[in-house]
């Protein structure tokens, strides 16, 4: 595997040996010196043209893990804002000898143009690109699933677990790249929000879709993930209430309490708290929201190994 651009085209067995890799390769921050060898002499370049905190480190933290030297862009105060493309700053990194390159971008498809186009030579890694994909989040995501999944038994996939996805599904890569990977892995998933923030064409989603929260947690999944509503992607033309999207669509306390005692509550963050979730909430026990962080930099290990292959 080449490059990472997306989950809707990641085979089962792709994603399960990802995992499996992460799996081994979560060992390595209980060390006294928490690194391994394993990508030494490759450089990874982090090219973000959109901001980012918790995916950039993230991937910073997972290369300097396996011995990886680093270089990071961020495209304020950069040559981006004197017009430089994305074809050119690639080429730039590049030159510089980037061996992968992380991609975030605010264009759907860039992830995929920069992997397909012969502009440089270099494993392409999509950290997000438009309202499009956002594989490594949807992998942390399964990898936190299959670790706090109360199933018996437990499985190697996601197999018999129900996960409610909430929120602005029209304009989260977040939610596109977990509904097609959790359904690869066997899981069943419920997309819920208002109708304004529901995507056009989300019934041919391998989804059940409603505008009803409550009945949504009625039928008593093992996840709930709050997404958070992406006033940057909005058109001012959709008009929407926030105290009403609070009182139909916010995980509240009262709301938590008629969750199944197992079930986990997730957000791939920022939070906007007291919108989608209720502090008490995302500081419950039931929360592993912390633990999705911590299982990203062990995926992303897994993903940099993976794309990196023999180096061909």
């Amino acid at each position: 595997m080449k490059h990472l651009l997306g989950t809707e085209d990641l085979s089962r067995s792709d994603a399960l040996r990802i995992l499996d890799t992460a799996d081994e390769f979560s060992a390595v921050a209980n060390r006294q010196v928490p690194k391994l060898p394993t990508l030494r002499g490759v450089t990874m370049a982090n090219l973000f043209f959109e901001d980012s905190t918790r995916t950039r480190l993230s991937f910073e933290a997972a290369a300097k893990r396996l011995s990886a030297d680093v270089m990071t862009f961020g495209a304020s105060g950069s040559s981006v804002s004197k017009g430089e493309s994305l074809k050119d700053t690639a080429q730039t990194l590049s030159a510089m000898g980037a061996d992968i390159i992380v991609l975030r971008h605010f264009s759907s498809g860039a992830a995929h143009r920069l992997a397909h186009s012969g502009w440089v030579d270099a494993h392409i890694v999509n950290a997000g690109d438009g309202m499009h994909e956002h594989p490594t989040q949807a992998l942390l995501d399964a990898a936190t699933m299959r670790q706090v999944a109360h199933k018996e038994p437990r499985g190697e996939d996601l197999s018999g677990l129900s996960v409610v996805i909430v929120g602005d599904i029209a304009h989260s890569r977040v939610a596109r790249s977990n509904v097609f990977l959790f359904e690869t892995l066997g899981a069943k998933v419920t997309v819920v929000g208002p109708p304004e923030f529901l995507p056009p064409g989300v019934e041919a989603w391998p989804v059940s879709v409603t505008s009803d929260f409550d009945e949504a947690l009625g039928s008593k999944p093992d996840a709930v993930m709050m997404l958070r509503v992406q006033h940057e992607r909005r058109s001012e033309a959709v008009a929407w209430s926030a105290r009403e999207y609070i009182r139909d669509y916010s995980l509240t306390s009262k709301r938590a309490q008629l969750l199944p005692i197992d079930c986990v509550v997730m957000h791939p963050g920022p939070m906007n708290r007291g919108v989608e979730i209720a502090s008490e909430v995302a500081d419950s026990p039931r929360s592993v929201i912390l633990d999705q962080v911590r299982n990203g930099v062990s995926v992303r290990m897994a993903v940099l190994f993976e794309v990196w292959g023999d180096g061909s």
